[in-house]
């Protein structure tokens, strides 16, 4: 027997699609085993359920704060990678997995039954869209209605994941409530979005305030208290609903300006300006100006996706947001313009798109990381074969990648040997090994940023 996990509700999203807008594929979740109400023994302090760029930082966290962790995580081959400290994470998080995995306050386990013995339970799962750019709730859908289903009287339920506003409430909360558990008084529960830059160093994850809404002022004054045991600040908004929106309008405003800093390139390109300068100049003024780049497209697990779960949202509810459909469709063509760009800087030189070797450095979505998730490279690399390029990449931290229509490619050995006719820079990793390059060869960079000994053109 398979339930199908919830959507909206009509209160929330009324019912209606428009043809743009297919409905999410209904979730198949077995019949949870539900834990009996019985009396609670915690024997550790937090439970994280998803081990991924969110939950293990999360989970290292509330170790090195002095706290229990019960690392959860449905992948046999994620927890032997996190065992053996094969992961990708800073350098301080690999000092810390070293110090979690000799301690016996961490336990990594795949046994969802455990949950049961974890005081509060966080929810750090991925929440992506799929091929049409539609919300792709399995994951998120499969993880709430286990920990609802293995929820005990005492526990404290945190989601992080982004989502669409009323989640938290539909996916666990009413959950909880067929159990027969009150929320507010047999359990709590609270949103607050997770707010990790996986790669960075710049700013210590305690030192990122944690937003947070509780279903209830006592489920908010239990999550205050959680998320308080390793973050420096803590803000408590008024609800669950609000602490959703909040992080969706956090990644739409990086958006919506890094759509708009793309297309001040397009246009400083055609009339023969360097936007790194125009950029760079405005940037001076102390007060209603933010710099944000161009580049070559938006990966990662946020941008390119959290909007899409409001955006998903409000067309169901036939609100237009005429601002942030242009915005994310401007992302999601980003890939395209970057071919048609290729396609230019060859042809100005006589050469064709057909039988030309095109090397892609650095296919990363982003500097620093081995994350390929949403990487604008994965379409770029695709394209450029459809087009009859023949195409190879280099990045210094992934080894093969795999395209978008099934095909795999592995990372060239030796640049200098591939021979291209031209190389587009995507990702500048740290330490970006550019000392092959002979003076005469033609590069296309879409990181506007990065200084080549070559012909140098940017996108």
């Amino acid at each position: 027997m398979t339930a199908t996990a919830p959507v909206p509700p009509t209160s929330t999203v009324p019912t209606g699609t428009v043809p743009s807008d297919p409905e999410p594929t209904p979730i198949p979740v077995p019949d949870p085993v539900v834990t009996p109400l019985t009396v609670p023994v915690f024997t550790h302090d937090v439970a994280i359920v998803g081990l991924g760029y969110v939950g293990l930082p999360t989970a290292l966290a509330y170790h090195h704060a002095g706290r229990s962790v019960l690392a959860l995580d449905v992948s046999a081959r994620r927890l032997d990678d996190i065992a053996n400290g094969a992961v990708d994470a800073i350098a301080s998080d690999h000092d810390r997995l070293t110090e979690a995995l000799d301690s016996t306050r961490f336990e990594l386990t795949s046994d969802v039954r455990r949950l049961a013995f974890a005081r509060a339970v966080i929810i750090c799962v991925p929440t992506p869209v799929d091929a049409h750019l539609v919300p792709d709730l399995g994951i998120l859908g499969r993880a709430c209605a286990t920990v609802a289903a293995e929820a005990v009287p005492g526990q404290l339920l945190v989601l992080t994941s982004t989502t669409y506003v009323g989640c938290t409430a539909e996916l666990l909360g009413q959950p909880l409530a067929a159990r027969g558990l009150v929320v507010g008084e047999d359990v709590h529960l609270a949103f607050s979005a997770e707010r990790i830059d996986p790669g960075s160093t710049i700013v210590a994850q305690e030192q990122v305030p944690r937003v947070v809404g509780g279903a209830t002022a006592a489920c908010l004054e239990r999550a205050v208290e959680l998320l308080g045991r390793y973050a420096d600040s803590v803000h408590p908004v008024p609800c669950l609903e609000t602490a959703e929106m909040t992080k969706l309008l956090e990644n739409t405003f990086r958006a919506v300006n890094i759509a708009l800093a793309n297309e001040f390139a397009d246009v400083c390109t055609d009339l023969g300006l360097d936007v790194t300068d125009v950029i760079g100049a405005a940037a001076t003024k102390p007060y209603g100006f933010m710099p944000f780049w161009p580049g070559p497209g938006v990966g990662g697990h946020c941008i390119p996706c959290d909007p899409h779960y409001l955006l998903w949202q409000l067309r169901r509810s036939h609100v237009e947001v005429p601002v942030m459909d242009a915005a994310m469709h401007q992302i999601a063509a980003r890939p395209g313009r970057v071919v048609e760009r290729v396609r230019k800087v060859l042809s100005d030189r006589g050469l064709g798109m057909a039988g030309a070797r095109v090397l892609v450095m650095g296919v990363a979505y982003k500097p620093g990381v081995a994350d390929l998730r949403e990487s604008p490279a994965l379409e770029i690399l695709e394209q450029l074969q459809h087009e009859g390029a023949h195409v190879g990449f280099v990045d210094p931290y992934i080894d093969s990648a795999r395209l978008p229509d099934g095909s795999e490619l592995h990372a060239v050995a030796d640049p200098r040997a591939f021979q291209p006719t031209l190389v587009l820079v995507h990702t500048a990793h740290p330490g970006l090994d550019v000392s092959w390059m002979a003076p005469e060869q033609l590069v296309l960079d879409a990181t506007f940023r990065t200084a080549v000994p070559a012909e140098r053109v940017t996108l």
